[in-house]
């Protein structure tokens, strides 16, 4: 058995779901990084395996949003399904059952900071959706997808979507808001962004992330709190 294959039997008890073939799961967790330093190429990597979970999680999603939201047009549902199942959201779902440590990566991504993508993160996600497909059926993969990725949607559209949040509150009351970006600290490839979130004139936020946009986000997020309680003032 192949060691990665060990660390992987932790996965799956994280996941609760066990594979009948293993393989399966160490294929998705492969980034083409660790494929091509492997000398699999790009087909050796999770890319088809994320393509299929794609689909799963849309039907999914789709049909959880039908049954949960019965006064939603059609055009509300595709923007909720968007935001439900894009990458900063599957990310933070991931590494709830931190699945960004049995990613496998190739050196290069490994010393780039590329645990720590979420892109990268969220493509796994999809990847393991697949393998779950594949190996246990459809009803496997939805139970999987309702209980580590719809479990919380509430909580985790207010982080993902916390900027278009702030936009409409300060819209209400006639504000602008804007984002500082005022210090940047570690080495490149580990680089952590620190923004402020302005709204009115008056700093609400800040927060950081390794990126840009996720610093907006946490600066947003933490702005929606104190806005409400500035404007009761």
């Amino acid at each position: 058995m192949k060691p990665e294959l060990s660390k992987l039997s932790e996965l799956e008890n994280r996941i609760d779901y066990h594979f009948h073939q293993p393989e399966i799961l160490y294929h998705a967790m492969m980034h083409s990084s660790y494929a091509n330093e492997s000398g699999k190429g790009r087909l050796g990597s999770n890319e088809r395996l994320e393509f299929l979970g794609d689909a799963v999680l849309e039907v999914v999603s789709s049909e959880f949003l039908y049954a949960h939201y019965p006064k939603l047009s059609e055009g509300e549902l595709t923007k909720r399904r968007a935001s439900m199942v894009c990458e900063p959201t599957l990310a933070i779902c991931a590494r709830r059952f931190e699945l960004p440590q049995y990613l496998l990566l190739g050196k290069g991504e490994e010393m780039t900071g590329g645990r720590k993508r979420d892109s990268i993160i969220s493509d796994a996600t999809e990847a393991l959706i697949g393998a779950i497909y594949l190996d246990g059926g459809f009803a496997s993969a939805k139970q999987f997808i309702l209980r580590f990725i719809l479990n919380d949607i509430e909580n985790t559209r207010l982080f993902y979507d916390s900027k278009t949040v702030l936009q409409e509150l300060a819209q209400d009351k006639g504000e602008s808001v804007e984002y500082v970006l005022v210090g940047e600290t570690g080495p490149d490839h580990d680089k952590k962004f620190i923004v402020e979130a302005w709204v009115g004139g008056a700093c609400l936020g800040c927060g950081s992330g390794h990126t840009k946009k996720a610093a907006e986000q946490a600066a947003a997020s933490q702005a929606i709190q104190k806005f409400a309680y500035v404007q009761t003032e």
